[in-house]
């Protein structure tokens, strides 16, 4: 005779007396529930109205699914997935992991409080049992709705992220971008500068999320945009930004890493992307200038590749002030500059003692910033002079000889 193999029939949790309780204390455990959350929660009193109505949907779902799941044993604990389903996903914004496990605690807080309540005699320990194994599984559930609502915000923080980049460097401000500027946490205190260089190698989300953090790391507020092989970063705060973006430096890849003007805040940063993106093009001019560089560094080199802010500046900081200037330091600096940069011979040319040629290039090196003494700075000086004089020379009035 053979036998058949039988089925375990799984009798319910506790007796009949035991279930009945439980169903019929449903409504009773949610408002207990709700009464010790505006009791003991400080952050659930603060709460909007509309949000506070969202977390007692959740209690009460939590109690209900509860009870629900007393009554199977064959079923398994309902995730906080499902509790959560009533409520926007924008809940979990409001309302942080943190106190989403206080939530729990506090109903089953009041469940165990009722336990004699709910129990028939005898079945108060299976009771009790029941409660935390299922708040134990509503735990682990709440860790993982938070993880997938932090990866999807992240995804899309880091889409938003690259447009406002993209609109930042294009210098396109309007209250739209303002909007998702803010969005994004930048707080707009002190002051922005723009950093760009190239990637370190190709950059997948892991990468690009720990790149993230270290700029948030390295400043007060910090944005990255990761434009194929390009890297552009934005920093602000009160600190020191530049000092912040040294640290920076490993972040990048091979190649020069420019740094731009620090403007007065983020919407003005264009003119510091410009700049620096300007920069990444001219650097390869300069072979040794260092990393990181100012894009104010590279002035003569970005005339070269048609920079016309760059073109302006160097006659604005250094032709005109020296053409303003008494004592001929304009003239000097040009002897001394067409000379091959030698006292004596500029000296000759001037009829003057070479101690003269030398302190007025003390006062052109005061009054431009640049030292003509310097090699490096007396090309920069050079520069200048050469687009001064063609300035001059386009506008001085028709048939006039040049």
């Amino acid at each position: 005779m053979t036998g058949r193999a039988r089925t375990p029939v799984l009798e319910a949790r506790g007796g009949p007396e035991t279930q009945r309780r439980v169903r019929d204390s449903a409504g009773l455990l949610a408002g207990a529930a709700m009464r010790r959350l505006d009791e003991d929660l400080e952050w659930y009193r603060a709460l909007p109205a509309e949000d506070r109505s969202w977390v007692g949907l959740v209690a009460q779902a939590g109690i209900t699914a509860f009870v629900t799941w007393f009554a199977e044993p064959t079923r398994p604990p309902h995730g906080v997935g499902d509790i959560f389903a009533a409520a926007p996903p924008e809940l979990t914004r409001s309302i942080s992991l943190q106190h989403t496990l206080q939530l729990v605690r506090v109903v089953v807080d009041v469940v165990e409080t009722h336990s004699d309540r709910l129990a028939a005699p005898g079945d108060e320990r299976e009771v009790r049992e029941a409660v935390l194994r299922y708040s134990r599984e509503v735990a682990f559930s709440a860790a993982e709705v938070y993880a997938r609502a932090a990866e999807v915000r992240g995804a899309w923080d880091a889409r938003l992220e690259a447009l406002v980049v993209d609109a930042l460097v294009r210098g396109d401000v309007d209250d739209a971008l303002r909007s998702r500027i803010a969005a994004l946490g930048w707080s707009g205190r002190g002051s922005t500068l723009v950093m760009v260089g190239t990637t370190t190698s190709a950059l997948d989300d892991v990468r690009a999320a720990e790149l993230r953090r270290a700029t948030r790391r390295a400043a007060d507020d910090a944005l990255v945009g990761i434009q194929g092989d390009r890297l552009v970063v934005f920093l602000g705060g009160e600190g020191d930004l530049r000092a912040a973006a040294s640290t920076l430096l490993p972040r990048f890849g091979p190649g020069p890493v420019v740094i731009g003007p620090v403007v007065g805040e983020l919407t003005d940063s264009a003119r510091s992307a410009r700049a620096a993106l300007s920069g990444l093009l001219a650097a390869p001019a300069w072979e040794q200038a260092p990393r990181p560089v100012l894009a104010d560094e590279l002035l003569p080199e970005r005339v070269l590749i048609g920079d016309v802010t760059a073109r302006r500046t160097l006659v604005a900081q250094a032709y005109a002030p020296l053409a303003a200037s008494p004592g001929s330091l304009l003239e000097t600096l040009s002897a001394y500059l067409g000379t091959g940069r030698s006292l004596e011979a500029a000296a000759r040319t001037l009829f003057v003692h070479p101690n003269t040629v030398r302190y007025r290039l003390r006062r052109v090196s005061d009054v431009t910033g640049w030292d003509p003494l310097d090699a490096r700075e007396s090309y920069v000086l050079q520069t200048a002079l050469a687009l001064g004089r063609l300035d001059a020379a386009d506008s001085a009035p028709a048939g006039t000889a040049r």
